[in-house]
């Protein structure tokens, strides 16, 4: 059985398929992730694997991270997660995991960090159309009215305004796999991926 792994995104670039298509694709570096705990429904009310990714010097950990790491003799790990099972005694600690489980073709989901494009107008942030140009508006871009009058004299929370854009967590589904490279432990999967080049990102066979 197949579960997630964490790794990091190369950047995009594109390839030709079959009949001469140019492809647009993004090249992942996943894993090797090594299993440092199995949660069970006896234990933990629930079945789970968690998976560690990325060697790291254990003075950048905690006491408490440290131990539990230790507890299963595993080296110090950057990233940990958790990703949920149906059989989790076909799994053991300290077992590696890396892109064989996955095939070509094969359909993945991705999730990872989007691009932050910090502090957006409407324009940019919710794809508002601005006012006229000529004539003397003097509402090129700005929002407008916000909200009512007298009732209920408040402006309702949802309201589509200026603010963050990007920086949160990102979930893309079915993307394909178009190459798989066990050497060096890389995807090449049709289209993009949240974030920007070098940024952590988890996969898991689309369900």
């Amino acid at each position: 059985m197949s579960i997630g792994l964490l790794g990091n995104k190369i950047g995009m670039t594109q390839i030709f398929d079959e009949s001469g298509n140019i492809v647009p694709v993004t090249v992942l570096k996943m894993g090797p992730c090594i299993i440092t705990q199995i949660k069970t429904i006896l234990k933990d009310n629930y079945n789970a694997i968690q998976i560690g990714y990325g060697n790291l010097s254990s003075k950048l950990l905690t006491q408490p991270e440290l131990g539990h790491l230790s507890k299963s003799n595993i080296q110090p790990l950057k990233y940990l997660k958790e990703f949920r099972v149906d059989d989790p005694e076909e799994f053991e600690v300290g077992q590696i995991l890396n892109v064989n489980s996955f095939t070509m073709g094969q359909l993945i989901d991705i999730t990872g960090k989007s691009s932050g494009k910090g502090f957006s107008g409407l324009q940019k942030r919710h794809n508002f159309s601005r006012g006229p140009m000529t004539h003397g508006s003097k509402n090129h871009r700005a929002p407008g009215s916000i909200g009512m009058g007298t009732t209920p004299g408040r402006v309702l929370p949802g309201k589509k305004m200026s603010g963050q854009l990007g920086n949160k967590i990102i979930n893309i589904k079915k993307l394909k796999i178009l190459q798989v490279n066990t050497r060096e432990n890389i995807l090449v999967v049709k289209g993009s991926v949240p974030g920007k080049p070098g940024n952590l990102i988890s996969i898991m066979p689309s369900k």
